[in-house]
């Protein structure tokens, strides 16, 4: 019964992929909906867009503007790349012939006039023009005019009451510049959808959008984070990882370094993640891209976010490593995506690496570093939980995903990191300096693999031109994790 229902009413589609995601498809036609947002959130944007889809589908559509003139919303649509030719649009913008005297003077109040004229011009078009979408811009002009509660209420009312008779389905904008939020209009509407455009104190601004109320369907509750760019909205809904379940081949991922793999038990397990801690310089980038290069050696994609270096230094710095990273770029196997931290917000990167994985089909995914990846969201306070489902999510597709973080401190076992994801993690590899005999050496350990067996023992790391080099384990030294370790003589280990 519900399939003949739906067949019988199917939905209407926005246009923008994301947002009709959120919404479980589209809009349920023959419907009000209000979309609300402050002035610049993105309102005008969303409804040429509908409109434009509604165009490209065969169905007639109507704008019916009291704020913005034709010329406005034509170079909003230019500035796309879309032209509105097929879009009829109602312009309800007060003539320059109602600013002279003669016009002002009337028996009646002049919003009385102008609100019923507004009403009656809005109903005649539609008349006319018989239109399958409708956009009414907007209802703070509207609330104007009416000058009371009541009667504003009672216009709303009625034009629902309009609507409600004809095979249309129309799209009401706020721009809430009212001084107190107007519940009496979420009651009225049948879906309400809110636009935020937030300004971080560095930056650029960011913009998510939240699903307030969607009668008689289900939809995905919460904040999405979306973007204004060249061609209209992108929304990015929010993840959820149990959406997203693929089975996938058991197995586990060499590193390409022998002493790396026995290690960590024999090498990472496939949708297993790893965290490599420890202080600037000591290895942990270098390894987690060694990683990628061993996967895209085997035929396999890699994809690699550096939040903290550019592509060419990268580039640079492992040719001096001798691990040939460039070639496996040039070729594809490997994308590396410098990320501007301060231009992101959460749910594009998500976007972004999703896509990546999807699309590539990618089974090591490098986040380098978890810093940045923090920093670029300092106003976000729940960046913890949107990387526990971002792990789970790459996990439930097989993928070995390497976070790098950086210890704040170079000696000493009294190092902090900036955030504690040691418990989201399958796996933690450490990294630290020590001194010897006047020297400063790195080391290497295994300190948690929920997969498996792993060594207990730390080992010499060492960064060369030949590569990375690993050592036995450092059994005739004690305290390497504080820097200043004691040597024990073999007679007496």
């Amino acid at each position: 019964m519900a399939e003949a229902n739906k067949q019988r009413n199917p939905l209407v589609a926005t246009g923008i992929t994301g947002f009709d995601d959120i919404i479980g498809g589209g809009f349920s036609p023959r419907r009000l909906y209000l979309i609300e947002g402050d002035p610049g959130a993105g309102k005008t944007t969303l409804a040429l867009q509908y409109l434009l889809e509604g165009r490209q589908r065969g169905e007639r559509g109507l704008y019916v503007t009291l704020s913005e003139t034709r010329e406005e919303l034509d170079g909003v649509a230019q500035s796309h790349g879309w032209s509105l030719e097929g879009i009829e649009i109602c312009e309800l913008i007060p003539s320059e012939e109602s600013l002279l005297p003669e016009a002002q003077a009337r028996m009646f109040h002049p919003s009385e006039v102008e609100l019923s004229e507004t009403t009656k011009a809005v109903l005649a078009e539609v008349e006319r023009i018989e239109p399958t979408r409708v956009v009414f811009d907007s209802l703070s002009e509207l609330r104007l005019l009416a000058q009371s509660p009541l009667r504003y209420r009672r216009q709303i009312l009625a034009l629902k009451q309009f609507f409600s008779g004809r095979n249309c389905t129309v799209l009401l904008l706020d721009d809430r510049t009212s001084e107190s939020a107007d519940l009496q209009l979420h009651s009225l509407a049948h879906g309400v959808v809110v636009l935020q455009q937030l300004a971080p104190e560095y930056g650029a601004e960011r913009r998510r959008l939240r699903v307030i109320k969607m009668r008689g369907k289900r939809f995905r509750g919460g904040f999405h984070d979306f973007s204004i760019l060249e061609g209209g909205l992108e929304v990015y809904p929010r993840l959820v990882a149990s959406e997203h379940r693929q089975p996938f081949l058991a197995g586990q991922l060499s590193s390409g370094v022998p002493e790396i793999d026995q290690l960590l038990g024999g090498g990472l397990d496939r949708g297993t993640s790893a965290l490599l801690m420890g202080p600037a310089g000591s290895g942990k980038s270098s390894l987690a891209i060694q990683y990628a290069v061993a996967a895209a050696e085997r035929g396999e994609h890699a994809i690699v976010y550096t939040f903290d270096e550019s592509l060419t230094t990268l580039l640079s710095r492992m040719a001096g490593l001798g691990i040939d990273l460039a070639t496996h770029v040039d070729s594809g196997l490997i994308d590396v995506q410098q990320i501007d931290p301060g231009e992101l917000s959460p749910g594009e990167f998500i976007h972004r690496l999703r896509g990546g994985t999807e699309v590539l089909g990618a089974k090591v995914v490098v986040i380098d570093s978890l810093n940045g990846y923090l920093s670029a969201m300092p106003e976000e306070r729940f960046l913890i939980i949107q990387l526990h489902e971002l792990l789970t999510y790459l996990g439930q597709r097989g993928v070995v995903t390497l976070l790098v973080v950086a210890q704040h401190g170079i000696l000493g076992s009294g190092m902090q990191s900036p955030v504690d994801a040691s418990y989201l993690a399958d796996s933690v590899v450490l990294f630290r300096y020590y001194e010897a005999q006047g020297s400063l050496h790195r080391a290497i350990s295994v300190v948690k693999k929920r997969s498996g067996f792993h060594e207990a023992t730390l080992r010499q790391l060492r960064l060369s031109d030949q590569g990375i080099w690993v050592g036995e384990p450092l059994t005739n030294f004690q305290g390497v994790l504080t820097g200043t370790p004691t040597f024990i003589s073999k007679a007496g280990a």
